[in-house]
């Protein structure tokens, strides 16, 4: 396996962590009850600490699309290599931090980690040009 496929493996564990950490905290807000029910009007009801793991969830669905697509890209056009190994390994480990980030409101901290993924992100794909 290579550093990116791994790193795409890790990136599927962190959001199973997500999801567990955003639900656990949802449940803990309005019981189990609400929980599998309908949801609906759900937010109303719900603690910012909550809220934020929810938005940390959707930023993390919205980022692995493009981290998904930069490894593919590296596999496909046989770019890997020492560069986006440590690309991808970037991005796992900024995407790990973010969350507790985003839940615990570090500002301005939570901007740069995310940059800091986000750019790892982006410079694999410029390097499945060369």
């Amino acid at each position: 396996m290579t550093p990116e496929l791994a790193a795409l493996a890790a990136t599927a564990l962190i959001h199973v962590v997500a999801v567990m950490w955003s639900q656990s905290s949802l449940e803990a807000d309005v019981g189990r009850k609400a929980n599998v029910g309908t949801r609906h009007n759900l937010d109303q009801r719900l603690s910012e600490r909550t809220l934020r793991l929810r938005r940390a969830l959707h930023n993390h669905v919205e980022n692995t699309g493009l981290f998904i697509i930069a490894v593919i890209l590296v596999q496909f056009t046989a770019s890997s290599g020492w560069f986006t190994g440590l690309c991808a390994w970037v991005f796992v480990v900024a995407r790990a931090i973010y969350l507790p980030a985003y839940a615990f409101g570090w500002v301005p901290w939570r901007s740069y980690i995310f940059m800091a993924g986000f750019m790892a992100c982006a410079a694999m794909i410029v390097a499945s040009f060369f």
